[in-house]
């Protein structure tokens, strides 16, 4: 079964008086008209086929409405505030602030001999595209009910606008740590560049993909399950704290690295500092688990979105 939206090709003026010879041509040519009226239909639903079947070419048809959920993300979470952007800038800086106060001076935790805010802003600035692609994709279903209510489109246009207009807030962060980190360079700080920071667009790509995955597993369980909400913001933070973004994988005794490494967060933030200050205590085989890790997750969060997708709308 299908259902079809036809699109007339021409329209006649109400007053336009038919020609006789046309008017005949048009009943002698009924028939052949009804069949080609198939090959006139502008768009076809059909029921999905399975649940993992994802629909690429549908998505890039609604690219005009994902371009605007990301100006959405973008523009109208800062619209009326009076510093605007500037918060892109603001967080993580005061967030290194604090942790250089709190965590170098206070505690005093090595940072690995390199130069503390630089090695507290290498971990933010990795770690905030993934918890923010996490935490905004995770409300998807429950912060959007309304639109999906209304109108078709395809749902997971919204998770993918988010993980889009998360890559936009990192590269501006990511503008302020390669600055921070040329400055230190150019004074002359033990800090070691190498060739491995290339690897980076492999780590973001791997956040991405991962957020996204927890992110739609756990908005389809929301749906029906509102405790796990509650949960999600006290679970982010002690991933956090459970990831190597205030301390380096060095402090670590040998049996709690053992227990670190099984955190996929933890060898991407790793790669990721290593790549640019040449500190730290990379993984190959890490970072190979934490893609199959990614590639499971989000291989079980879009049959548990596809599944929600036909039903949600029954109890969100």
């Amino acid at each position: 079964m299908r259902t079809a939206v036809f699109r007339f090709p021409f329209f006649r003026h109400r007053n336009a008086v038919p020609d006789p010879s046309t008017a005949a041509a048009a009943s002698l040519s009924k028939p052949a008209a009804a069949s080609s009226a198939a090959d006139q239909w502008d768009e076809i639903i059909r029921p999905r086929e399975h649940l993992l079947r994802v629909n690429f070419r549908e998505l890039w048809d609604y690219r005009d409405l994902l371009a605007l959920f990301v100006k959405r993300d973008i523009v109208t979470v800062y619209k009326q505030t009076i510093l605007g952007p500037l918060w892109y800038f603001i967080q993580p800086i005061l967030t290194t602030i604090v942790f250089s106060v709190v965590f170098g001076g206070i505690a005093g935790i090595s940072t690995d001999g390199i130069p503390g805010p630089l090695f507290y802003l290498g971990g933010i600035t990795i770690w905030n595209y993934f918890s923010d692609v996490f935490d905004r994709t995770a409300g998807t279903f429950t912060n959007n009910a309304a639109i999906f209510g209304k109108v078709y489109f395809p749902r997971l246009v919204v998770p993918v606008s988010v993980v889009i207009s998360g890559l936009i807030r990192f590269f501006i962060q990511m503008g302020l740590f390669l600055s921070v980190l040329i400055w230190y360079a150019a004074t002359g700080s033990p800090v070691r560049p190498g060739v491995w920071a290339v690897l980076s667009i492999w780590c973001v790509a791997v956040m991405a993909g991962l957020g996204l995955g927890l992110g739609i597993l756990f908005t389809s369980l929301t749906t029906k399950y509102r405790d796990l909400r509650f949960l999600l913001t006290f679970a982010v933070q002690l991933l956090m704290y459970a990831s190597p973004i205030i301390y380096p994988m060095s402090l670590l005794n040998e049996s709690r690295r053992q227990m670190m490494w099984w955190n996929p967060v933890a060898h991407v933030v790793e790669w990721f500092r290593f790549g640019f200050t040449g500190t730290g205590l990379p993984s190959v085989g890490g970072l190979l688990y934490t893609s199959l890790f990614t590639a499971a997750t989000l291989f079980a969060g879009i049959i548990v979105f596809n599944r929600t997708e036909r039903t949600f709308m029954d109890t969100v």
